[in-house]
């Protein structure tokens, strides 16, 4: 090989690697302080994600927290993971905001999780037994001092007895310490800051709900100072056998055993609450399509979510359609200031217009009631049928110009030839659109509609703001109305109310993921006929 030869050959791939690794030392020093810096943040917050972690006892989040900052370090500390580093930042996200949530919503689909089953069996435990704790009437005073560690209240007792120091909290039972005693009283230990009693008469609520407990063994009761300097023994009216796992009323002798539903249970069916998370396998599923006051407003909801969606979707797309090819004539004057005045209910957020239509649509005082109807008491938002009615009627308002937009575009790329040469062979306008714009508008359009039904499907920030749901069913046992569709029927499950369900809204959830899944499916396999206009 000649020496102009060498010099043009393409460089190996060796050489290419030795280029950037070059490239990278030769950059400016500032870029990789901030670099270091970037990584000091991270690590930073993955320490302190570790101390959480450990302290709840969380050892698999720990173990991937972990993992994962070690990789993030090598793959940045690295001088030849060049694709990585563009890629990881990506990938970390879309795994905690997307993969994660959607494997944990699944999850908690198939458990009982919910008001009264929010922790483990050992918090309930602890709660049932503290909820129904009496004071010991011959119980010895024990001189207390309020302590602080941090934002953690604790009381450091002086044993009347021997003298001895102990120190608990909520948490952790009383264990004896090295303290500092004044006049025959423990008033200060390492570790821990003594509140002044200026400060302790001003936590009297916090200091009422503090039970401590004497040892790991809850039946031996708990120490309790409602004053922050006088504690004194309190002990349950319900007993805990850890071998036998029940729980007896030593008041009236009933017994309860778990019996795997996440609550212990006497034979009559009664449960203690609160209990704990387990998993209940489909049974949430089971009981939204059994249990008849959940059946019937899930029915109710479903047809009218479709309704909803199909309605919304149809009107928005023809009126939108009409406008498109109205404004879209070259013989109209002024069309784009026509064009800037359609398209304003799309700029305006649509959470913002929908309460302004709730505010218009008021029985008492809105601008329609009273302006245009004269002071008429139309209920537009209280009747059930009328509520429809305006949910569609406002949807109609903030959806056309979007379909608008699509239209106007889609007509103005149909080639005018095809117009004019449909013209020559004697076809009339309606022919025109029917046979030839309006195929070849779908082909376009389609995939838009089968989208904006999605949308539809999950819009929740139009019924809750105009409606919230209402006017609400009678005689169900969750909280929905005849205006809410399938997702805001789940937030109200999840989140409003005296009980909160999250296993049977997540299980709702799973199922309107199915449907939408399988009608989009459908829809995108039927449009493809459609690529044969083109």
């Amino acid at each position: 090989m000649t020496d102009t030869e060498e010099r043009t050959a393409p460089p190996t791939p060796r050489q290419r690697q030795a280029a950037k690794i070059a490239e990278a030392a030769s950059r400016p020093l500032g870029w990789m302080l901030l670099k270091i810096l970037l990584l000091a943040i991270v690590d930073a917050i993955a320490v302190y994600a570790v101390f959480v972690l450990l302290v709840q006892r969380e050892w698999l989040v720990l173990g991937l927290v972990v993992a994962v900052t070690v990789v993030v370090n090598y793959i940045y500390f690295s001088r030849k993971r060049i694709a990585a580093k563009y890629l990881t930042p990506g990938i970390i996200f879309l795994v905690l905001f997307q993969v994660f949530t959607l494997l944990y919503t699944g999850y908690i689909g198939f458990t009982n999780y919910g008001t009264g089953h929010n922790g483990n069996k050992e918090q309930a435990i602890s709660s049932l037994l503290a909820s129904a704790q009496e004071r010991v009437e011959d119980s010895p005073t024990y001189p207390v001092t309020v302590v602080e560690q941090f934002g953690t209240y604790g009381l450091l007792v002086t044993d009347p007895e021997d003298g001895d120091a102990l120190l608990g909290t909520a948490e952790q039972p009383l264990a004896e310490v090295d303290a500092q005693f004044e006049g025959g009283k423990a008033v200060a230990v390492d570790g821990w800051t003594t509140l002044p009693l200026a400060t302790v008469f001003t936590l009297s609520e916090e200091l009422e709900q503090l039970s401590v407990p004497f040892s790991d063994d809850p039946n031996e009761g708990s120490l309790r100072a409602p004053d922050g300097q006088n504690g004194y023994l309190y002990v349950s009216t319900l007993a805990y056998d850890a071998d036998a796992d029940t729980i007896t009323d030593t008041a009236t002798g009933t017994v309860y055993s778990d019996t795997g539903d996440g609550a212990f249970t006497a034979e009559d069916g009664e449960q203690l609450l609160p209990g704990w998370q387990t998993t209940v396998g489909v049974d949430n599923f089971v009981r939204a399509v059994t249990d008849e006051s959940i059946r019937g407003p899930l029915i109710s909801v479903t047809v009218w979510t479709f309704v909803f969606a199909l309605v919304s979707v149809a009107t928005t797309f023809f009126l939108g359609l009409l406008l498109a090819l109205v404004f879209n004539n070259t013989r109209m004057r002024f069309r784009n200031g026509y064009r800037i005045i359609l398209i304003l209910p799309y700029a305006f957020p649509a959470f913002l217009s929908a309460l302004v239509w709730a505010g218009m649509m008021n029985e008492s005082f809105g601008f329609i009631n009273q302006v245009l109807f004269g002071g008429a008491a139309i209920p537009w938002l209280t009747d059930p049928v009328l509520a429809k009615a305006s949910v569609l009627l406002v949807n109609l308002w903030l959806g056309f110009p979007y379909m608008f937009l699509v239209c106007m575009g889609a007509l103005q790329g149909i080639p005018e030839d095809v117009n004019e040469a449909a013209v020559m062979d004697g076809a009339n306008p309606w022919q025109v659109f029917r046979r030839i714009k309006l195929p070849l508008l779908l082909v376009t359009v389609a995939p838009l509609l089968i989208s904006s039904f999605a949308f539809n499907f999950n819009n929740f920030n139009l019924i809750y703001m105009l409606t919230k749901g209402g006017p609400r069913f009678s005689d169900v046992s969750i909280p929905v109305g005849h205006t809410d569709i399938l997702i805001s029927m789940v937030y109200k499950v999840a989140f409003t109310g005296q009980t909160r369900d999250y296993g049977l809204a997540s299980a709702f959830t799973i199922l309107i993921f199915v449907v939408v899944a399988t009608i989009s499916i459908i829809s995108f396999r039927k449009t493809k006929a459609l690529e044969e206009l083109n």
